[in-house]
């Protein structure tokens, strides 16, 4: 079986159009319009060079674009506009022949195609398709809208159309020609290698005088100094078309261009392999913006790793230091055990406590299981309060990085999950059943079983949290000989079942089974903060974009020079 090979531009098109740059809006817009420009016009022209050719003509408000494009079909296809700034529908005119291949979504996908008279002036989302056999077959004119409009669409839309161009027209007047947006697009063409028609029009005689030459000079310091130059003569107030002796040199030049294949190619050639090297420093641009994302993004997770991290050792550090066991849970295991008995032998001592317990199981509800409760509803709160610390010190760290970011973002990060409370009582109640099962499987043999029944698994479960749970540390006065003591009783009461070391390797099990359910817990917390994260790195990373870019520029420059 044949496997399809991808083309490396459509994989690269792919790579760019899954970018995302939610800090960054100039790159994210830079990414449409490298998208744009492999859709509209690398992509199409690559797949077929000897494709008709495509002149944008292109000009300030009120140039004559229209007119001028009227007078060189030889008959009325466009709609000059009378208000100004004009805004209306670009309009692509063609030869029958030539008409299947603009009237594909191979060229300007995003435009949806209209066709016969002129429909909405207004519109910009549509493209108006026309024919005219005074045109000669090979090469078709759009007539783009103003790229100094004042309405925003109708300027996204120029630059849109411009960079679909294999031909650029530019047309402008002796009042307009120095005009700072005119010299913008005309420095984006210098930079694509483009090749570029400039039409001087309406100029009078007093123009003609200084302003070609000056236009020349400025064209030269541009980098257009081979770029063609046209003028058309001031017509004065006329009524329907221009002369069309006004228009001839263009007319010709255009027309011998379309009929000379070679030179097409020449021309399509010219203007593909300058998109390709300016697309080479486009997509150069988002690949840095993409390393910056990756940094902030890894910035972020550093501080939302380093606060849930604290949360953790928050949490083994009330674990440890006895702030578990205050007063309500001492007084509760002193209803279990008593300390009168702690300097007594321990024989005789856990005989005497069997009894207690015995009595209290029999006269009213077991006093280990309010202890137990006890210890759970104070690690309870200890996890979630960590929980909620650790996600609001994240949120400050994300308003600290990434204002933006945290704007855009849901503020129930600030606080602890929706779940987190019926999540931390889960995992307290997965941990007491693992003692559980320590305690189990410790009891080997059948004195230790025995013992084990006669205590009650409640009894000992207690008393290895509280093993667990206290050290003098933090505790004072009182608290400090009550803990101390109730430690002892408890590791002693353990001890008297299972024996010292069993009893060191319970303990140990049992702190390490804690740890690793509260990273498990804090964890599926941070993991809330991927949201921001992930749309940061959303998409290929910055070293996968370039070596995309450089597999895809090597295939298209190969087949440009086929």
């Amino acid at each position: 079986m044949t496997v399809a090979i991808p083309d490396p531009l459509d994989t690269l098109r792919t790579t760019v159009a899954d970018l995302s740059f939610p800090t960054d809006a100039v790159a994210a817009r830079e990414r449409v319009a490298v998208v744009r420009q492999l859709d509209d016009y690398i992509l199409p022209r690559l797949a077929n060079l000897d494709a008709p050719l495509l002149a944008v003509t292109g000009g300030s408000t009120g140039s004559g674009k229209s007119t001028l494009v009227n007078a060189l079909i030889g008959e009325a296809i466009t709609t000059p506009g009378v208000i100004r700034p004009t805004t209306r529908q670009p309009v692509l005119v063609a030869h029958p022949d030539d008409l299947p291949w603009f009237a594909s979504t191979r060229i300007l996908p995003e435009l949806s195609r209209e066709r016969g008279p002129a429909g909405d002036p207004t519109s910009t989302s549509s493209l108006r398709l026309a024919t005219s056999e005074n045109l000669t077959p090979g090469l078709a004119l759009l007539d783009a809208p103003d790229f100094d409009s004042v309405a925003e669409a109708n300027r996204e839309l120029s630059s849109q159309l411009l960079a679909a161009a294999d031909l650029w027209m530019f047309v402008t007047t002796p009042s307009r020609y120095a005009d700072q947006v005119v010299w913008n697009f005309l420095g984006d063409a210098a930079a694509r290698d483009l090749a570029v028609v400039v039409v001087l029009n309406r100029v009078d005689d007093d123009a003609a005088a200084t302003v070609p030459e000056d236009l020349r000079r400025m064209m030269a310091e541009q980098g257009l100094a081979d770029a063609e130059l046209f003028l058309v003569p001031d017509a004065g107030h006329i009524d329907g078309e221009l002369p069309p002796a006004m228009v001839a040199g263009l007319r010709d030049h255009l027309q011998h261009l379309a009929r000379d294949t070679a030179a097409r190619r020449q021309v399509a050639g010219r203007t593909l392999v300058g998109a390709l090297t300016t697309l080479t420093s486009r997509i150069d641009a988002l690949a840095l913006a993409r390393a910056r994302d990756e940094e902030l993004a890894g910035q972020i997770q550093a501080a939302v790793d380093e606060h849930y991290a604290a949360a953790h050792e928050a949490v083994i550090d009330a674990t440890s230091d006895g702030n578990l066991l205050r007063t309500e849970v001492l007084q509760r295991w002193q209803d279990v055990v008593g300390t009168s008995d702690v300097m007594r032998s321990i024989e005789s001592w856990f005989s005497r406590t069997l009894d207690r317990i015995g009595n209290a199981l029999r006269g009213r509800p077991e006093p280990a299981e309010e202890v137990k409760e006890e210890i759970e509803s104070g690690l309870h709160a200890v996890i979630v309060d960590a929980a909620d610390t650790a996600a609001a010190r994240s949120w400050q760290s994300l308003g600290s990085l990434a204002p933006t970011l945290r704007g855009a973002a849901d503020p129930s990060l600030a606080r602890a999950g929706a779940h987190a409370s019926e999540e931390a009582a889960a995992l307290i109640r997965a941990w007491q059943a693992n003692l559980v099962s320590t305690i189990q499987e410790t009891a080997g043999d059948k004195r230790q079983r025995a013992r084990l029944m006669s205590l009650g698994l409640n009894v000992l479960t207690v008393a290895l949290m509280l093993v667990v749970f206290a050290s003098t540390a933090g505790l004072t006065g009182g608290e400090l000989a009550i803990a101390g003591g109730s430690a002892v009783i408890a590791q002693r009461l353990l001890e008297t079942v299972f024996g010292e070391d069993n009893v060191r390797r319970m303990a140990a099990r049992a702190r390490e089974d804690l740890s690793v359910r509260l990273d498990a817990f804090l964890a599926g917390e941070a993991e809330r903060y991927e949201q921001i994260t992930g749309g940061l790195l959303a998409g290929a990373g910055s070293v996968e974009l370039r070596d995309a870019t450089t597999a895809a520029l090597e295939h298209a420059n190969r087949k440009a020079g086929q």
